[in-house]
């Protein structure tokens, strides 16, 4: 896995040379973090790579979970099979995942956080790489639509996670260049470092909380409750 770039952040989280009166903005993953996906794309990922002839352990491709489709084929079978069943791949597991995904549920305090952000007078906008009906569908399931400040999707960017296109893609939309993202993969938080944001991990997508740290987490808590119990704790806080 990449080296997560330096950002210049101080050690509260706070980014040097910005506006300190104003509330940080945050900016929200959604699969695994605020819906339990991870393990359904997984088995998606699965049963779409095995469709075109290639049986992968499921334990590599939930290590990958958080990683965009348009970098994850190529870094589990290469650049040959990417080059030659990469887009049919994609399309496989987005058919798959689709038979799944009403599966999924809300992670225990989603909406909660959401609103506790809100209501402390935080921008909030969803960093995501899901594809447009997947965003759709969890900004229903979640009932977030309308509470959140806005979001993004796979196909606002060129590359997506651990690429630092999507978290610069959400701060745009935040409207401030003082942001923390919330993950719960290894690739949420290289993708942050990269983009030089500051960023805090949750247990939530079955990454222990060594890996989130040494991937560039400040900080990790296990569940999105205890999360909201200890925000102040956080960059997130003044």
């Amino acid at each position: 896995m990449a080296e997560p770039s330096k950002a210049a952040w101080d050690l509260s989280g706070r980014q040097q040379g910005i506006d300190e009166a104003a509330l940080p903005a945050a900016l929200l993953d959604i699969d695994g973090t605020l819906v339990d996906s991870n393990y359904h794309h997984a088995v998606a990922w699965f049963r779409a790579f095995r469709r075109h002839g290639l049986t992968l352990p499921l334990w590599e491709l939930h290590r990958r979970m958080g990683m965009g489709g348009d970098q994850l084929v190529g870094e589990l079978a290469g650049p040959e099979f990417e080059a030659e069943h990469g887009d049919a791949v994609r399309a496989s597991e987005k058919e798959l995942y689709g038979d799944l995904i009403h599966e999924v549920a809300p992670l225990p305090g989603a909406r909660g956080l959401v609103e506790d952000l809100k209501r402390r007078g935080h921008v909030v906008v969803l960093a995501s790489s899901s594809k447009e009906v997947e965003l759709e569908h969890y900004l229903d399931l979640l009932d977030i639509r309308e509470l959140v400040d806005g979001w993004t999707m796979s196909a606002d960017v060129d590359a997506t996670k651990p690429q630092p296109d999507l978290v610069h893609a959400a701060v745009s939309r935040a409207g401030t260049a003082r942001s923390v993202l919330l993950g719960d993969s290894t690739w949420d938080f290289v993708a942050a470092g990269r983009a030089g944001v500051a960023a805090i991990g949750v247990m939530t997508g079955g990454f222990s909380p060594e890996e989130l740290r040494a991937a560039g987490a400040v900080a990790v808590y296990e569940s999105l409750p205890e999360l909201t119990r200890r925000l102040d704790e956080t960059p997130l806080a003044r």
